[in-house]
This record gives structure tokens, sequence and C-alpha cells, in this order.
């Protein structure tokens, strides 16, 4: 914002002459005021805020700015506004992630403010260097303040305060000229709901073998199965005893033939 400046000019007409006074008066009683302001020409600025939903809890409100510093914002309004696609939300119906954007515009104008003040009245009393009282046309009295090295022209004559005598009507014109800056700001909030979440990525085909039903053997009966299965000789069984059987056997037949060919 620009520096206020001000700027005064001050005139003052005293009798036959122009006399400056500075006065700051106790009433208003004779004093005729007019002003008039002018407008030149403004200027204007934006502002962009942006910034990311964290977190909200009631009428708190936590954002993160564009440059990454956190910022809490503590009670806000009721009556506080976002506009969000068309809508008019508040701050209940702020998500975590959206995103909000402030736009501040600010518009300086300056004026001229210009104040014209009209007085008339005689001189009762003067204080020199500094003041001076005039009793004014209703009767009141009221008190002006005079500028360090103030000359006044008095019938041709350039004088002091100290030239100002009882009795002298004066008239005084003040005229002051002010420059202000006139300053107006329009804020405005908008918003954008979070993005929706990715879809799914898409189902990859998967190669499924699948193995062809075995058809059970038809299960054997007790007695089938005992045949089918070999027997197995006992571990202790050996071919001694079978040797035994054909010896005994061959000393039957010798002395059987004995037998014979005795009987011969």
């Amino acid at each position: 914002m620009k520096r206020r400046g001000t700027w005064t000019r001050r005139w003052l007409l005293l009798g036959v002459g122009v006399v400056c006074l500075t006065f700051s008066m106790n009433g208003r009683a004779q004093v005729q005021t007019e002003t008039t302001s002018t407008t030149g020409h403004g200027t204007r600025e934006v502002k962009v805020e942006r910034a990311e939903v964290v977190y909200v809890s009631g009428n708190d409100l936590v954002v993160k700015m564009e440059d990454g510093t956190i910022r809490h914002i503590s009670n806000v309004p009721e009556s506080a506004r976002v506009a969000v696609d068309g809508k008019q939300l508040g701050i209940h119906d702020l998500k975590p992630g959206m995103k909000l954007q402030r736009t501040i515009t600010t518009t300086t104008t300056p004026k001229v403010i210009t104040t014209t003040q009209n007085v008339t009245g005689t001189v009762w009393n003067v204080q020199p260097p500094s003041s001076v009282i005039l009793r004014l046309e209703d009767g009141t009295n009221q008190s002006f303040k005079i500028p360090k090295n103030q000359k006044f022209n008095i019938d041709g004559q350039m004088v002091d305060a100290w030239g100002l005598k009882k009795g002298m009507k004066v008239t005084a014109t003040k005229v002051v000229e002010e420059t202000v800056n006139e300053v107006e700001q329009a804020r405005k909030l908008t918003g954008q709901m979070p993005p929706p979440p990715p879809p799914p990525p898409a189902e990859t085909p998967i190669l499924i073998v699948m193995a062809a039903p075995q058809t059970p053997a038809p299960s054997a009966t007790p007695a089938t199965a005992e045949a089918a299965t070999p027997q197995a000789l006992p571990k202790t069984g050996s071919a001694l005893p079978l040797i035994g059987v054909m010896g005994l056997s061959s000393l039957l037949f010798a002395f059987g033939l004995r037998q014979i060919r005795k009987d011969v």
C-alpha cells in the first residue's frame, strides 16, 4: 500500500490584504466549511494463495500452503464459504485432499480532499506570536493559532503578529488539501475436490493347468488280492530239509533193491 501523503495549503484574507493563519477553533459559530474530493487513477494488485486441506475438525482447519508450510486456521466462521463446482461449501464440507485457492484483489485509489473554511471576526486579543482571539458575529470568541514567522499585510504594510491590534476586522479563509489513498479489497475463495482414487489394475490372464481326473481302479476282493500277491518264503526257510528227504529216499531205494537180489 502506498504511503499516505499529505500536503496543506492555507490562505487567510485579513482586511485590505492577505493573511495566512492556521487556526484551531473552539466552536463552529460563523465558520463555514465546504469539502470537495477529486479521484485520481487507481492501481490494482492481485495476489493468489494456494493450499491443500490436511485436516478438518469442527471449525479448525489445517492446510498445507504452496510453499510447503503448514498453516493452522482456528475458529473458522460458519459464514465462510468456498465455491466448489458451482456449490457454496462451508467449513464442515471440506475434506482432506481438497485444493483451495484464495484470490485477493486490492484496489488503491488516490483522492485529493479539499476542505475550505471561512471565518469572519474582530480581533479581541492577540498573544504574539502564537495566537489571536477573534470575536465572531454571533458574539462568541474563538482562538486561532498563528504559524511561525507569519506576516500580515495591513494597509500596505507587512507586519507580524505583533502588528495585530484589538478591534481590527478580520476575514479568514483556510484551504486544506489532503491526499489520501482509498483501499478496497475483494476476496474470492474457490476449491477443487480431491481426485478420485485410481481404478484397480486390469486383471492379467493367468494360465491355469487342470489335471484330468484319474479313474480309481476297481477294488479287489480279499481272495483276489491274496491270490494276486505272491507268497514270500519266511526268512527262516532253506534247502536243507529237501536234501535230507532226497537222501533218505535214496537209502530206502538202495535197501529195497538189496532185498530183492537176496530173494532171487
